[in-house]
């Protein structure tokens, strides 16, 4: 299983600005003013030994990851703006005018995770089809919501794919493109879903919006027991262990420490970092990635791969 995401960010997007491009450049600049540069390859080598921070950028698309089975048909968590990009791929994909079926599934019907879809070029094609799976009752009422007027000038009805939409039962196991599927309820003002992916004995899970808190017994334990030895937890890492504890207690999400424990404790062999604070630099979620790792190698249990996930990164399970 390939898992490729098109965007990692939370709440809302976060572009690059060109002040924060000319901080990277001159970083950059500043750590080769004694290297000796003379060739291209010299120049390459050296690019690509910098921080991630200096050379690269986690991007700015909200939620949207694609899981790879191998299989004719597509299959994505949420709707977020990465899936405009996804989007123009699939259709550049060799096979570009084979008609295709994207199967979408929809942890919550929060604005972020929804957003991408009136830009999702596939929808307005005749001959896709596109199936929306979702443990919510009203994600039709949602996306027809923001095709309507003022917000957006394309009505719901002038998309040419064909749409379904597809109400999934929590704890249920549904098969779907070649991947046995299972969604789990967790805590998130209105509500959002995990989903747990499972083919030929490789598991992930993507799990993001959520306030998991180890003082709620029964329900951490539901959650440890749901990510059981997954060989990828995507997770939502978007505040501070001490944002969590204090300021944003409800808000709905949880942090890279709360990210280590849970999946320490349920044998997770990869916690993938998601839905980055739309307010945090490529410098302070490197920061971060960098913190969690070095409490993971502290924390009882492991070893455990930590990765703050970034727009365009692949991982293979």
């Amino acid at each position: 299983m390939v898992v490729r995401f098109w965007g990692t960010r939370g709440s809302l997007p976060a572009p690059m600005t060109a002040a924060r491009i000319r901080q990277k450049v001159l970083r950059a600049v500043q750590q080769a003013v004694d290297k000796d540069l003379r060739t291209a390859d010299d120049i390459e080598e050296f690019v690509d030994k910098l921080r991630f921070s200096t050379r690269g950028t986690y991007g700015g698309n909200t939620s949207c990851v694609e899981m790879d089975a191998g299989g004719d048909e597509y299959i994505l968590c949420d709707l977020g703006t990465g899936v405009r990009e996804f989007g123009e791929h699939s259709l550049a994909a060799p096979q570009a005018g084979k008609k295709k079926v994207f199967n979408v599934f929809l942890s919550h019907l929060h604005w972020d995770h929804v957003m991408g879809f009136p830009l999702f070029a596939p929808a307005y094609m005749a001959g896709h089809k596109i199936v929306i799976h979702g443990c919510h009752e009203s994600i039709e009422q949602a996306l027809r919501a923001q095709h309507s007027a003022p917000g957006f000038p394309v009505p719901f009805e002038a998309l040419k794919a064909d749409i379904e939409l597809a109400t999934l039962k929590p704890e249920k196991t549904y098969r779907v493109a070649n991947l046995d599927v299972r969604a789990y309820r967790q805590p998130h003002p209105g509500d959002s879903y995990a989903f747990r992916f499972e083919a030929e004995g490789k598991t992930v899970v993507y799990a993001t919006d959520a306030e998991h808190r180890q003082d709620r017994r029964a329900e951490w334990a539901s959650a440890v027991a749901f990510f059981r030895d997954a060989d990828i937890v995507i997770f939502d890492t978007m505040y501070s262990h001490h944002q969590v504890e204090t300021d944003k207690v409800g808000w709905g999400h949880s942090s890279y420490v709360i990210g280590v424990r849970l999946c320490h404790e349920a044998g997770v062999k990869h916690l993938c970092m998601y839905h980055h604070d739309p307010t945090a630099g490529d410098l302070a979620i490197t920061g971060a990635e960098e913190q969690a790792i070095r409490y993971e190698q502290g924390h009882a249990g492991g070893p455990m791969r930590v990765t703050a996930a970034y727009d365009g990164l692949e991982l293979t399970v």
